[in-house]
């Protein structure tokens, strides 16, 4: 989960760091200790507020966004398709809104107005997502919802290329620079640490504590981050009274579009002709900033295959989660939630960008390879296909998993056997009769064209049972793509074929990924309104309600997967203190039907049916997809940023910074448009689909690469003065300078 962290920052106050030292030119930070001033800066305090406001911020921001997706799709009703789109465009606008927040820092309020005013319009964005996932207000849920993510989006774009500049705003340069590296490492970290535990926090929050009559918490999973949000803002102005303010100084942005525009518009009005088509602006531009522009140019050329990378990589926190809700997240007695799954892109990151530095990269190097920036992006960026062709063998497996539905224009029609015998089945639409077992279930595929299926039915001698009329005919419902139970039972000494009242539910639990069961029954003699209860641990227990009638069915409800025991009511209405099994044990993702049956006797039986199948494929498989992604992250975002900061000019390194946040932006608009296309009807060939699409997108990328010039040494080229008599060194000395460079 790595941030984009501007690697150094206040760049526009080091031209004059230069020393003389015999004939050479250096730059000071690039001379021994005895050529340094030797005044003492003390570490400033100031930046472990910022810190604090950083960690804070980004346990806020993960920790509502990885609950999102499941947020949209399941409290308010958005299909998969439509909570992905939402999902992308949020992270799209978080991304986008950054530019607005470098432009307002910049040229009207400062640094510390611009995180100040807009974390205010960040935590009002937190507190109404919260208000609008809490019942009792009756706010317009998904109205209010998607104000809040607008003004999170605005908040937490905003604020961040502001916020590790204004800590590197803290530093004296060139004397601090060591501290500034140290800085920038502690704010990574800070990013990491909050991302990691809030993403194993909110979905636990969201998940185990039941609230305003649900068994899921919201308001509390979306409060917490909005807590922390808060506390962040107050965490960054306790340190008001000790933080170095600089004044907005112009917006370097908005210099590069002048350049651009008024070239352009030259260029269509005059008939000169140039080398470059930016030198139609040096009447109103000096040659300097042209320059610079040129070189921003040729490095944002190569940010033209990259968003496609972020268009993958983000679908961890959208398309990926819902993939983990259709699998097996049982650890022994412990369960990984789905949105928890995302954890393992942090505990990777810190885990893997000091393997790369210390071990990786020197050992690549030492064989002479990935020894440019460029290189690594590339690989990086294969990476990303790898991931996503993993994420699509994944998901043929769960497709094979998946409910076995009714196809338009048939039903299922399933006939229960409750008897403690054999019963002989004679349906209306096939001529051979079926024998069904006792306490058996089969499943019939009919046409719903006929609405109403007759059946005939009938038992011989059945031990233990008094039946007086031991056959007869019953007229079954049945509805288009739609799946229904009947079950064969004694009514008081009458064979009977009574269809239940609920219809199944086939489908897999994608809230929490639980199991669905519904208990039929079959109890003679037990007053109407009783209670079933099954109890796992003591702390779990499902109670079931029967109805007006001795037998039938009860409603689906959702139960926790681990073994339950079985408690019937007696005849009083009170339940027994004596179980009818104690080995029932629903799976992850299945849909059951538990059958309860007490005879004339007293004798109690019950067998569980499964519907359909749970999840067989464990969560764990996910990883290696987690993996390969996040080794491609390290290669990819963290050396791009490192390649685009050491090829910009002094001046532009904003400029490229924002350009990077932008590509991030428009991944996720990718994303909106490649899922609105609807490519195909099955999740994994769209994997595969983006698989293919980045495989495409990085041969665009090692072309470009290929053809790339780097520049070297550009830091001391920029900041090597247009004039070195003003510092007291010849033309010789700077041309000796000049001559070392390789």
């Amino acid at each position: 989960m790595a941030e984009n962290v501007p690697l150094l920052v206040g760049e526009r106050d080091r031209a004059d760091v230069y020393i003389r030292k015999g004939s050479r030119l250096l730059r000071r930070s690039d001379s021994s200790d005895d050529d340094l001033d030797k005044t003492k800066h003390k570490y400033p305090k100031p930046v472990f507020f910022i810190i604090g406001n950083e960690f804070c911020e980004r346990f806020s921001f993960y920790g509502m966004k990885a609950i999102l997706t499941i947020y949209l799709r399941n409290e308010l009703g958005y299909s998969d398709d439509a909570a992905t789109v939402v999902y992308h465009t949020f992270n799209m606008f978080c991304y986008f809104t950054p530019i607005l927040g470098a432009i307002l820092a910049d040229t009207l309020l400062g640094k510390f107005k611009t995180i100040f005013y807009i974390s205010i319009v960040y935590c009002i964005g937190n507190i109404l997502l919260s208000l609008a996932a809490t019942p009792p207000l009756y706010f317009p849920q998904t109205e209010i919802s998607i104000l809040g993510l607008a003004l999170i989006a605005l908040g937490t774009g905003g604020i961040k290329p502001c916020v590790s500049a204004f800590g590197g705003d803290q530093f004296v340069l060139p004397q601090q620079e060591l501290q500034l590296q140290q800085f920038f490492s502690i704010f990574y970290f800070a990013i990491n640490a909050g991302s990691l535990i809030s993403t194993v926090l909110t979905p636990i929050l969201r998940n185990d504590v039941h609230c305003f009559g649900s068994d899921s918490c919201y308001p509390l999973a979306f409060g917490v981050p909005a807590v922390l949000m808060i506390v962040a803002l107050i965490l960054f102005l306790i340190g008001k009274p000790w933080y170095k303010c600089t004044p907005p100084q112009g917006n370097v942005i908005l210099e590069v579009g002048g350049v651009i525009t008024h070239a352009v518009s030259k260029k269509v009005t005059s008939s000169d002709k140039r080398d470059h088509w930016l030198d139609h602006a040096d009447d109103k531009y000096s040659q300097k900033l042209i320059a610079d522009v040129k070189a921003v140019l040729s490095v944002l050329f190569l940010y033209i295959p990259i968003p496609i990378f972020w268009a993958l990589f983000d679908q961890q926190g959208s398309r990926w989660t819902l993939q983990a809700t259709q699998m097996n997240g049982e650890v022994g007695s412990w369960l990984v939630l789905p949105d928890q799954i995302q954890v393992v892109n942090p505990l990777l990151i810190l885990a893997l960008i000091p393997c790369f530095q210390t071990f990786i990269y020197p050992a690549f190097s030492k064989c002479n390879l990935l020894k440019k920036p460029l290189q690594r992006m590339g690989v990086g960026g294969m990476l990303a296909v790898l991931s996503f062709i993993l994420a699509g063998l994944v998901e043929l497996k769960l497709e094979s998993q998946q409910p076995v539905l009714p196809d338009p224009g048939m039903a299922h029609l399933r006939i229960v056997n409750s008897l403690p015998c054999s019963a002989t089945v004679t349906p209306s639409w096939q001529s051979e009769p079926l024998v069904l077992p006792s306490m058996e279930i089969h499943r019939f595929i009919v046409s719903s064209e006929t609405e109403k299926l007759r059946v005939d039915f009938s038992v011989g001698d059945c031990a233990g049972t008094t039946l007086n009329v031991k056959q007869g005919s019953q007229e079954l419902v049945v509805r288009n793509m739609k799946s229904s139970t009947s079950m064969l039972l004694n009514s008081f000494g009458t064979l009977q074929l009574l269809q239940t009242e609920h219809l199944d539910d086939l489908h897999k639990d994608l809230e929490k990924g639980y199991p669905k069961l519904k208990v039929l029954y079959s109890m003679p003699g037990v007053s109407n309104g009783s209670t079933i209860r099954m109890t796992g641990n003591p702390e779990n227990t499902v109670t079931f309600k029967t109805g007006a009638s001795n037998f039938g069915d009860t409603e689906y409800q959702i139960v926790y997967p681990e073994e339950y025991k079985v408690f019937l009511p007696r005849a009083s209405g009170e339940i027994s203190d004596d179980p009818v099994t104690s080995d029932l044990y629903p799976r992850l993702g299945g849909s059951y039907s538990l059958l309860v049956v007490r005879d004339e006797q007293g004798h109690e039986f019950q067998k569980m049916f499964t519907l359909t199948e749970p999840n067989s494929v464990h969560m764990f498989w996910l990883i290696p997809q987690y993996f390969v992604i996040t080794v491609g992250e390290v290669m990819f975002s963290i050396t791009g940023l490192e390649f685009s900061f050491t090829q910009a000019p002094v001046q532009m390194k904003s400029v490229l910074q924002a350009a990077w946040l932008l590509t991030v932006s428009f991944g996720n608009l990718l994303d909106v448009v490649i899922v609105e296309m609807e490519v195909s009807d099955k999740q994994s060939h769209e994997f595969f689909f983006f698989a293919a699409l980045m495989f495409l997108d990085m041969l665009l990328f090692c072309f470009l690469a290929y053809r790339y010039k780097y520049v070297e040494d550009k830091v001391e080229d920029e900041l090597r003065p247009e004039k070195p008599e003003q510092f007291g060194l010849d033309n010789t000395a700077y041309n000796e300078d000049e001559s070392t460079k390789m």
